[in-house]
């Protein structure tokens, strides 16, 4: 009994002493995690610690030679060198105030979470050449340097540089969202539009096919529907099934024409739907339109000042009564592909959206018309040329017949005798006539063939999306570039109006810039939509690169005043911010939200807008000699300075985080005034917004610094804002939510790198861009339709993988995919512009014969000095003689200088 009561008191022992050594291990853990070793690989170092969220307390030289004072250094010695710090009451909570340590270093200050050092996961920065350790884990630099490249982990970044390349959007489209878009279909520069929202493409959760008619984007209201918005619903067919059945495509691919093909078993329906005019043929050149500002108010989020109200007054009857209607004219086929009689169904339109919204309106069974109680009518339907003789109907077919059923719908109701007019117009010819005005205006822009036909089309089609809802008086007046649902907007439209340079359509990009220099304040302010402080700015950089590509000096003379008062209202804004408080936090920067988000900061994307802005200010009024050119262009380059300033404080404040292959990366706020990353929640705070907590680091952070010149593409920093975004914030390489915001793709493009470029080239317009329509949204979760800014984003990117300048060099085919170099494939850009005026380049492979050719010619007086042309083999093969050039094996590009204005290359395999 007394040896069973020893061993259970050894026992005890034993127990009780494995809970104290326990307890003794965590507390030594507990005592060392507040505790850190900085090391550097070379240099040498000095600078102060700061604590934050905890108390500094010690700091001590653990490796070289140097002096301590409190909490700052200096080494002495050069090489490797290491300091020992202890923090007290410091915080390692996974969620806001949590303790960060700042390393002010004189030469690369950074900041890091007390919580994020590891063992395991050092904080390792190479371009740094610092470590940050453990108290206890006595690894040197290079010890670290050498574990961590031994894993041969990968950045995102690296990853898709070692992928097998993007080729089309084949290689894509199965893994990204499919996303159908309603229709828009116009006249171009009228803002009566129709949309066309067709329930069984997975549209909407409609019952069936809807027409909407629109004023840009406000609800045409009826006293017939009690000022309600007007809808029709319509169908052909017996109504939503099972089965996806219906396709859409545009006319030629590219045309707003509407071609859709549903399948009901047997019965195949064929339908066109199209806009013209009511009685007039639709003709390029016609005089037709609505004025800008009467567009513009009635267009999402616009802004007006007194001025422009009083005039929209006197502007706004004759365009809300206008003379003749457009029309939306409908045809639909239905064939019998069977073997025995089949019935054929049509609905024709009625007000509403649903069977319950039962209005108060007649169909008259002799006429085919549909008239509310008024008398106005407001659809003409027919069936094979004569009136339909029910709303609804069956129609037997026998195998290998058709019925025609037609309907015209009037953009607002017309009387009688109008209706009897309008029911006598030829749908033929008026489809006829609106074919060959959209073919002209395509005539009428630059020719790019490709090898990727759906790419192709979507440029042209592109094309005439940005066109279709670019409001205004033809020939001559000011044009409003809409971007979507909404007015026009410094940012958004940036795109829209660049591409119309690109095109060639050199007349509708000047008055696209007008219009923001005709709604410019008394004060040289430019705001149009929602608030938003960047308009200003990004105005004038679109002004400037509409001058860059056409050298339009009478345009810049006649502009000259209104540049200027705009560039002097940016540099008033700038002085009332050189306080002395806001050294290293904004000094020298504006202060406003840039988009949605209510973030009125000194914001880097607004500040690199406003600085690229004046840059390009200056730039133009240097080319005409104006006196005030050298004065803000100093200004421009001291804002460029003062951004720059600001930028490296924050970041050396903003913690770092962990990549992909094992090494950390400093990081940078949104805005001077915060510390850190929102995304990270430094402070108890909540920023989701438009469906992502990414919004104000990913689109609207600090990467425009790169894409607005502030910062060198090719300079580390820049380098490091595209590492950690590509790591925290893309998916498929793509921003969420509203992906065309980050600019990313720029600097991809501009670097060269291919393949990242490709991989979110290709996932992003596939998720965002309706597969058969080519329209895109705005957001990834289906807000706004016909979104233009997204798309003219699209369309810049395309040109950017087909051209883009450097200084006085010209890069052709930097980024196009290899595939595009496949046998037999040919690429050919035929009166596209760029600074350099106008441009022919064609190529063509023949690698089944070992051979890739090129032609680039600059037609006009302004040449570059270089031309490089990548020619890619689709196999990854060397040339083994390169003709006309000098040829760069990494980039795959031949390097034309001394360029006269024609160049032929020829690479042999």
């Amino acid at each position: 009994m007394k040896n069973k009561r020893a061993k259970t008191k050894l026992y005890l022992l034993f127990f009780y002493t494995l809970i104290f050594l326990g307890t003794l291990e965590v507390a030594s853990a507990r005592d060392t995690s507040n505790r850190v070793r900085i090391e550097w690989k070379d240099g040498q170092p000095s600078g102060n610690i700061t604590v934050y969220n905890g108390d500094f307390e010690k700091l001590t030289i653990e490796k070289g030679r140097g002096r301590i004072e409190g909490s700052e250094y200096r080494f002495s010695s050069v090489g490797n060198n290491a300091l020992h710090i202890e923090v007290a009451n410091a915080a390692y909570n996974s969620g806001p105030e949590a303790t960060i340590i700042t390393i002010a270093d004189k030469t690369n200050a950074f900041s890091f979470f007390l919580r994020d050092v590891t063992k395991e996961y050092p904080i390792f920065l190479p371009d740094y050449g610092v470590v940050v350790l453990r108290a206890d884990d006595h690894r040197s630099y290079a010890t670290v340097e050498t574990d961590v490249l031994s894993r041969k982990s990968k950045t995102k970044i690296q990853q898709l540089s070692d992928s097998p390349e993007e080729t089309s959007f084949a290689s894509v489209e199965h893994r990204v969202r499919d996303m159908s878009v309603p229709t828009w279909l116009g006249v171009s520069r009228d803002f009566r539009i129709f949309q066309i929202t067709e329930a069984l493409s997975d549209l909407s959760p409609g019952e069936a096919n809807i027409i909407s008619p629109r004023r840009s984007v406000t609800a045409v209201t009826l006293p017939e529907t009690e000022n309600r918005p007007v809808d029709y619903l319509y169908t052909v067919g017996r109504g939503v099934g099972v089965q996806d059945n219906i396709s859409r495509r545009l006319d030629q691919g590219s045309l707003p024409i509407l071609h859709s093909t549903l399948t009901d078993d047997d019965i195949q329906y064929h339908s066109t739907t199209f806009v013209a005019f009511e009685k007039s043929a639709l003709v390029l050149g016609s005089q037709f339109g609505t004025d800008f500002l009467v567009a513009d108010s009635h267009s999402g989020g616009h802004m007006f000042t007194e001025a422009q109200r009083e005039q929209l007054k006197t502007r706004q009857e004759a365009a809300l009564n206008p003379k003749e209607e457009t029309v939306l004219y409908f045809r639909s086929e239905a064939i019998n592909t069977g073997t025995v009689p089949r019935y054929a169904w049509f609905k024709a339109p009625r007000p509403g959206t649903g069977w319950h919204h039962q209005k108060d309106y007649t169909f008259d069974t002799t006429t085919g018309f549909s008239a509310y109680a008024s008398g106005k009518v407001f659809c003409i339907s027919r069936m094979n040329g004569n009136p339909l003789q029910n709303e609804e109907i069956a129609i037997l077919l026998p195998p290998g017949e058709k019925a025609v059923f037609e309907f015209y719908v009037p953009h607002s109701p017309v009387d009688g005798e109008r209706a009897r007019t309008l029911a006598s117009q030829s749908f033929d010819q008026r489809y006829a006539e609106t074919k060959k005005f959209w073919q002209d205006k395509l005539q009428q822009a630059a020719k790019i063939r490709l090898p990727e036909q759906r790419i192709e089309e979507m440029i042209q089609a592109g094309l005439l999306h940005l066109d279709l809802i670019t409001f205004g008086n033809d020939p001559l007046e000011t044009l409003a570039p809409n971007i979507g649902v909404y007015s026009p907007i410094g940012t958004e439209s940036s795109p829209i109006i660049q591409f119309y340079n690109s095109m060639g359509w050199q007349d509708v990009a000047k008055r696209t810039v007008t219009y923001f220099l005709d709604k410019q304040h008394e004060n040289g302010f430019i705001q149009n939509f929602g608030g938003y402080m960047v308009e200003t700015g990004a105005a004038l950089w679109t002004m400037g690169e509409y001058f860059r590509y056409t050298a339009d000096k009478e345009w810049a003379r006649q502009s000259a005043s209104k540049l200027l008062k705009s560039a002097n209202y940016l540099i008033e804004w700038r002085n009332r911010n050189k306080k002395d408080e806001l050294r290293g936090r904004g000094y020298g920067m504006i202060e406003g939200k840039v988009a949605d988000p209510e973030d009125h900061f000194h914001q880097f994307m607004l500040n690199g807008y406003a600085y690229i802005g004046l840059s390009r200010v200056a730039e133009v009024l240097a080319a005409i000699g104006h006196p005030e050119a050298d004065r803000i262009g100093k200004e421009a380059d001291a804002w460029k300075s003062d951004i720059r300033e600001s930028f490296f404080h924050v970041m050396a404040l903003s913690p770092v985080v962990p990549l992909g292959d094992g090494t950390w990366c400093p990081t940078v706020p949104p805005w001077t005034e915060t510390t850190g990353l929102r995304a990270l929640y430094l402070k108890p705070e909540t920023f989701w917004s438009h469906g992502t907590v990414t919004v104000s680091d990913a689109m609207l952070g600090p990467l425009y610094l790169v894409f607005c010149e502030v910062l060198d593409a090719d300079e580390t920093a820049a380098k490091m804002l595209l590492d950690y975004n590509s790591e925290l914030f893309y998916q498929g390489n793509a921003a969420f939510s509203q992906p065309y915001y980050s600019r990313h793709n720029w600097m991809q493009a501009k670097l060269g790198m291919s393949k990242p470029f490709l991989e979110t080239y290709y996932s992003t317009f596939a998720a965002l861009a309706d597969r058969e329509t080519y329209t895109f949204w705005e957001h990834l979760y289906k807000l706004t339709p016909h979104k233009t800014h997204e798309e003219g984003w699209f369309l810049m990117e395309t040109r950017w993988m087909l051209y883009m300048e450097d200084g006085n060099a010209l890069d052709l085919f930097k980024t196009i995919p290899r595939a595009w170099m496949a046998d037999g494939e040919e690429i050919l850009l035929d009166g596209v512009w760029s600074y350099f005026g106008p441009l022919r380049v064609a190529a063509k492979s023949n690698v089944g014969k070992g051979v890739i050719e090129a032609t680039v010619e600059s037609i006009g007086n302004r040449k570059p000095d270089t031309v490089r042309i990548r020619l890619p083999h689709p196999d990854y093969k060397k040339p083994v003689r390169v003709i006309g050039g000098t040829y760069d094996e990494k980039t795959e590009t031949v390097i034309v200088t001394s360029f006269t204005g024609k160049a032929t290359v020829r690479l042999e395999f």
